[in-house]
């Protein structure tokens, strides 16, 4: 599934931030507050840290869809569905810097425990 995600974001070896924001459909200021950049980042897509966070979302994107089995679902669960005992949605824990928190839960999902 990581494959499928970042076929439709990446070029080359890169994540384009503009196809991500697309495909999570936010804008590009928004996509930056996310990715917990300032969003003139954004405009060196090749930047490490650029490329690293955006790389989280897109590992968070691909794991959701594993559980989901459908990449739309799992934007949609990233975006609207609170993750119980956070009280918050994937996208906000991401946006406040708690991507790994989101992998950790989605990592406890697979292997059957929920929340």
């Amino acid at each position: 599934m990581l494959t499928n995600f970042l076929a439709t974001v990446s070029e080359g070896n890169l994540i384009v931030p503009k196809r991500m924001a697309e495909r999570l459909c936010v804008p590009m200021t928004g996509l930056a507050k996310l990715a917990h950049l300032n969003r003139n980042s954004l405009a060196k897509p090749s930047s490490p840290i650029v490329q690293q966070r955006l790389g989280e979302i897109a590992r968070i994107i691909a794991k959701a869809a594993e559980l989901t089995e459908d990449e739309g679902k799992a934007i949609i669960w990233f975006r609207h569905q609170p993750i119980v005992g956070f009280g918050m949605t994937a996208e906000q824990l991401v946006e406040q810097g708690h991507a790994e928190l989101v992998l950790e839960h989605l990592d406890r999902m697979r292997e059957g425990v929920y929340s």
